[in-house]
């Protein structure tokens, strides 16, 4: 069955260039009076209303915006337990660190299976309602081999990407170097089967240099993707590791220095903006806005990455203990009241962006799964309608539940 969504008063597309852009005199990525149509779990055609092809099915948009869905590319959405305790005392003025992790992870060794998915599937259900149509999780909540195993099968139950995050804090009693071992050898065996990408959270408190560059060389050889949380507490190398290392993002990007905004910049050399099939893609640097708040942090400096040449994702971070939402438009308001960005800057971080972290921006790749993050003619039918007229809204009323429709491959989710 086809369907045509026509009537649409701003199509966002964030494709900006390849044959499949549709020509708009508005602006790049940007269609007024314009239509789609979905067949199956794919996008068929893109353009104005007037010259739409007829299609099974129809729905009138009524001059509202259309976005491609938020691609949340940083989660943590495999866990139990409640952190509020915590965030009190961060409220009080106690300073966050790594530590707090521990606390989720007792609960969620602790929790069945069952429990476990019932949460899982809750938390992304949640996350479509608000207009997230592709979701990265992590595991790092087990921090075992057994419950590593278990986090990361149930994750891919439920979400399109998942990240193996065993070294996400050394256990309570455990020997850093010993569990670094572990990380790298039988934990990463036991998740491997059910895992795309590995992270390593390189942060005081958490894994040291050395120890990271052990992790990421362990998982590059497994034949993972690599990601890198870094720079988040405090200045530090996990910037300069995730740019050597290739990965295709560094996460939390909150203390960056010169030589850090260069390096990024740097990675991306040679890319076409849009990313035509066979464009080098860098590292994107990805800022998380609410995590940013939860921990009176200083907000990651997106304004100057943009500006630097540096491609820029932004995402939920939905975890327990310092960014417990999955409202990606809250973040996308947030980059534009405080963080500097323009709202197409913004939506494009949250969709096209999310994706060239996860390296879903461009065709079918190896394993077969379509493109998301903007819409264009064979990308996968992945739609976000605003209950209003333009995208600006997402910031001109903040707090406002303004998702009026979603579509996910193709398929009507609200």
């Amino acid at each position: 069955m086809s369907l045509l969504i026509d009537a649409i008063g701003e199509l966002s597309t964030q494709h900006l260039t390849g044959e499949a852009s549709p020509a708009s005199g508005e602006g790049a990525g940007v269609l007024r009076d314009a239509a789609v149509v979905l067949e199956g779990e794919r996008i068929a055609w893109v353009g104005r209303s007037a010259d739409a092809p007829a299609a099974d099915e129809r729905y009138d948009a009524q001059g509202r915006a259309v976005l491609p869905g938020w691609v949340d590319s940083h989660s943590h959405l495999v866990f139990a337990g409640d952190r509020t305790a915590e965030f009190e005392a961060r409220m009080a003025g106690q300073a966050y660190a790594a530590g707090g992790i521990g606390v989720t992870t007792a609960a969620t060794r602790a929790a069945s299976d069952g429990e476990l998915r019932r949460l899982l599937a809750g938390r992304v259900a949640e996350a479509v309602a608000g207009g997230t149509t592709y979701l990265e999780t992590k595991t790092g909540y087990g921090l075992e081999v057994g419950h590593e195993a278990r986090s990361a099968a149930l994750a891919a139950e439920a979400a399109d990407e998942v990240t193996y995050l065993g070294a996400h804090l050394v256990p309570a009693g455990a020997d850093p170097e010993a569990y670094t071992d572990l990380v790298c050898g039988a934990m990463l065996e036991a998740v491997r089967p059910h895992v795309r990408w590995a992270d390593v959270f390189c942060e005081t408190g958490a894994f040291t240099e050395e120890q990271s560059r052990r992790v990421l060389t362990a998982c590059r050889d497994a034949g993972l993707g690599l990601r890198v949380h870094g720079n988040q507490l405090g200045p530090g190398p996990g910037v300069r590791l995730a740019v050597e290392f290739g990965a295709a993002s560094v996460d939390h990007v909150n203390f960056l220095d010169e030589a850090d905004v260069a390096a990024l910049a740097g990675s991306w050399a040679g890319w076409a903006d849009g990313g035509a099939a066979g464009d080098p893609a860098g590292t994107v640097a990805t800022v998380l806005p609410a995590c940013d708040l939860s921990t009176r942090a200083p907000l990651a400096p997106a304004r100057r990455l943009l500006d630097a040449g540096v491609q820029v994702a932004i995402a939920s971070n939905c975890n327990p203990g310092t960014s417990y939402t999955s409202s990606v438009s809250f973040c996308v308001t947030t980059a534009v009241l405080q963080m500097g960005l323009t709202v197409q800057e913004a939506v494009r971080a949250a969709t096209f962006g999310g994706a060239l972290a996860l390296r879903r921006h461009i065709g079918a790749d190896t394993d077969g799964q379509r493109a998301v993050g903007s819409i264009a003619v064979g990308h996968r039918a992945d739609l976000h309608l605003l209950d209003a007229p333009s995208a600006t809204h997402l910031a001109y009323r903040p707090g406002m539940p303004l998702t009026h429709a979603v579509w996910r491959a193709g398929q009507r989710m609200r």
